[in-house]
């Protein structure tokens, strides 16, 4: 944060003039002092970002590189198992026209074993034998009807046949389409490893160069801290001047409106807003989790890299690749890596309440998108720079961050 000049004399302008000459000289060599250690405080603090903006670039470029090929991954193995679940199909179908076939030629050989031994003389002595004229209409056409079914089955022998004919060409494609989804798998897993390696790597040469960038900054982070509290005074001191000049015009706004009353009807504000009395406000205490997994880190509780920073919502343990769901209905506003966060998603529930998702392995949804409380949102992850899967929960209540367990159910 800069501070110029003009701000401080602002804060320190009444003593200066109460103040004998030497005071004043003294006051303004401190002030010049102060923003001297301003500016060169703010130039290591900015030369120290540089420093950390290309590894960090770097591994943001990666990680999302990562989640992009995870997300690919599972599409490839959802679209194998749909494949090997249409080749069992297949099979099974495969195995049921077998069957058919079998007890199919069965029959036929049957049927044409037995017309081969009665043989054409069968039919011609049945014919002759005919004691009654009108009996030999009758047995010709029980010889048709036995010709007619002989047909049939043939008929329906052939059409199995065809019909596993094409089961086993569906059988070929789909075994060729599943080889060709393995080998596709097989290559997008070498470029996930490989994208690993180097955020692994990526990982380790930000840990070093903070480690390297800690020793030196030691000294600095005092005077960094004497620089905020300095400037929290600054800005507590202009902000109660601010007041204080607003608190006397209105005292002489109401004193000029007393000598001189206005006459008319008075003007009543009226408020048109809902406030957070949303659907989301009312939820308290009943949202689900978005995950299912162990609290690693609690609201308020002090972040391991620095205990002085506390952690403005939960970090929750869970599996890579665990699916992330939305608490509650709302429509996605921010779906994009950050520093810090990660592979970060947020939701607008209405009425000044957001809810944060970060550290993830991939993203499922875009600004923009509705989602539904219980959808899929997003998958665990270690993105960030983290070193193991965990979801870093958050809500926020008009700008501020509020405790995530005063608002999902009790996990038990």
């Amino acid at each position: 944060m800069r501070l110029p000049l003009a701000a401080l004399c602002l804060l320190f302008a009444l003593p200066l003039q109460a103040a004998d000459p030497a005071d004043k000289a003294q006051t303004q060599r401190e002030l010049k002092a102060a923003e001297d250690d301003i500016k060169a405080l703010q130039k290591l603090l900015d030369k120290i970002r540089t420093e950390k903006s290309g590894v960090e670039k770097s591994l943001q470029k990666t990680e999302r590189q990562m989640g992009e090929l995870e997300k690919d991954v599972k599409d490839i193995q959802q679209q194998m198992d749909e494949s090997e679940k249409e080749l069992d199909n297949l099979q099974d179908e495969k195995k049921k026209l077998l069957d058919a076939k079998a007890a199919q030629h069965q029959q036929i050989s049957v049927q044409a074993r037995a017309a081969f031994q009665s043989g054409r003389q069968e039919y011609l002595r049945l014919l002759l034998n005919q004691q009654q004229p009108e009996n030999l209409s009758r047995t010709l056409t029980y010889y048709d009807y036995l010709n007619q079914a002989r047909l049939e089955q043939l008929d329906t022998f052939n059409t199995t046949l065809q019909q596993l004919a094409n089961v086993e060409t569906d059988i070929a494609k789909q075994q060729l389409q599943l080889e060709g989804q393995r080998g596709n798998l097989d290559m997008q897993l070498a470029k996930l490893e490989e994208v690993r390696s180097e955020r692994k790597a990526l990982v380790a040469k930000l840990n070093s160069n903070l480690r390297q960038q800690g020793g030196k900054l030691t000294a600095k982070q005092a005077e960094q801290k004497r620089l905020n509290q300095v400037l929290a005074s600054i800005e507590a001191e202009l902000a109660r001047q601010a007041h204080e000049r607003a608190e006397r015009e209105r005292q002489a706004q109401l004193a000029a409106a007393q000598t001189h009353p206005q006459t008319g009807k008075a003007v009543i504000a009226v408020s048109t807003g809902n406030g957070v009395e949303g659907p989301f406000a009312k939820a308290r205490g009943r949202l689900p989790w978005p995950v299912n997994g162990q609290l690693l880190a609690k609201y308020g509780s002090p972040r391991s890299e620095d205990a002085r920073l506390s952690w403005d919502g939960v970090l929750l343990g869970a599996p890579a690749g665990s699916e992330v769901r939305a608490i509650h209905d709302g429509r996605v506003v921010f779906a994009e890596w950050l520093r810090g966060a990660g592979l970060l998603l947020i939701v607008d529930h209405g009425g000044g309440y957001l809810s944060l998702y970060g550290y993830n392995q991939t993203l499922l949804k875009t600004p923009g998108q509705h989602v539904r409380a219980g959808e899929t949102i997003a998958t665990v992850g270690s993105s960030g720079g983290q070193t193991t899967p965990a979801l870093y929960f958050a809500i926020r209540q008009q700008g501020k961050p509020s405790d995530p367990g005063q608002w999902c159910r009790t996990q038990g």
